[in-house]
């Protein structure tokens, strides 16, 4: 399944990592950091007296997706691919500028609290964030059985 947010926006990718900062800046974040590597983004920044961490994984140019055309399956020009990746590369950042800017709104309108938003991107003193430290273990959790089921059918009104 295709992403379809921004599918086709001509918004460029550094237009959207510097709204991204203009928002975090207007809602109070004292720092910003972005950097790069093969296959990820990450935009950084401090808010709150803590310290925050998106990464932005990046697809690779030689996914199908990008070599050939959706329709009909053909293969693309080496230009075809250069801009379907591209438009790629433009839809991820735009999707981050959406969540970002709807977690900040949403503390905003009081519909949720700052640390609830961010805290699976928040970096403990390891270096790590907390969905790095904790999402291995819900994992196990879930996958050994040992989650109670959501809604649970009990007699007598006691669960």
């Amino acid at each position: 399944m295709s992403p379809t947010y921004a599918a086709k926006t001509a918004v460029n990718w550094r237009a959207s990592r510097d709204e991204i900062e203009r928002t975090l800046s207007r809602y109070g974040a004292s720092q910003f950091m972005t950097g790069w590597s093969d296959g990820g983004a990450m935009v950084a920044f401090s808010a709150r007296g803590r310290q925050f961490r998106f990464v932005l994984p990046l697809p690779d140019r030689r996914e199908r997706q990008f070599t050939h055309t959706p329709e009909r399956d053909l293969e693309r020009t080496p230009l075809q691919a250069e801009q379907a990746y591209e438009q790629g590369i433009r839809q991820r950042w735009r999707a981050l500028a959406l969540i970002i800017k709807a977690k900040l709104e949403a503390v905003e309108a009081g519909v949720s609290d700052f640390e609830s938003e961010f805290l699976a991107h928040t970096i403990l003193p390891s270096g790590r964030t907390v969905a790095e430290e904790t999402l291995p273990s819900i994992t196990r959790m879930y996958q050994g059985g040992e989650v109670r089921p959501l809604l649970e059918v009990t007699t007598g009104g006691q669960s």
